[in-house]
């Protein structure tokens, strides 16, 4: 019985916790779209020219990628939450359809990027990049073991009653 217990206060506690983690994304993703595209691009902007220490023509060309990339994205996110509001899930080629598309635009844009900045900026900006890009994957990670550990532990949990 103190096993049942136990079982159940774990139970509750998780699923509490995976709720608040729901809820802190969901606020997040409602912040962004409340934010107009011009306004995504003026704060990006505005990090990379701490960052990078642009120049005024810099920062008028970075401002333009910027505000066209925040246009795309803003749009591509209002046509994937009208799809799941309509309960549509996206086909394995239209997936794939989406990643192509995607990593076009990726290579478009660090050629540009190219074009904008000078070679120890354009370094600087491939590093942030990457960095962006482990601590993302890393995130992935962290949240896949811990579904599996929590899987795990109510296996055992279980399989101990």
């Amino acid at each position: 019985m103190k096993k049942l217990a136990i079982l159940a206060l774990a139970l509750i506690t998780f699923q509490a916790n995976a709720q608040d983690k729901k809820e802190v994304r969901k606020e997040r993703k409602e912040k962004m779209m409340q934010l107009e595209p011009q306004e995504m691009a003026e704060l990006q902007t505005k990090k990379m020219t701490l960052h990078l220490d642009l120049t005024e023509a810099q920062q008028k060309k970075v401002m333009e990628l910027n505000l066209e990339q925040a246009k795309q994205r803003k749009a591509a996110m209002q046509k994937r939450i009208e799809a799941k509001e309509k309960g549509e899930k996206p086909t394995k080629e239209q997936r794939l359809a989406f990643e192509n598309k995607k990593l076009d635009a990726q290579i478009e844009n660090k050629k540009k990027m190219k074009n904008i900045l000078n070679d120890e900026q354009y370094k600087k900006w491939e590093t942030m990049l990457e960095k962006r890009a482990h601590k993302r994957a890393e995130m992935k990670g962290k949240m896949r073991r811990g579904k599996r550990m929590e899987e795990k532990k109510m296996q055992k949990e279980l399989s101990n009653d």
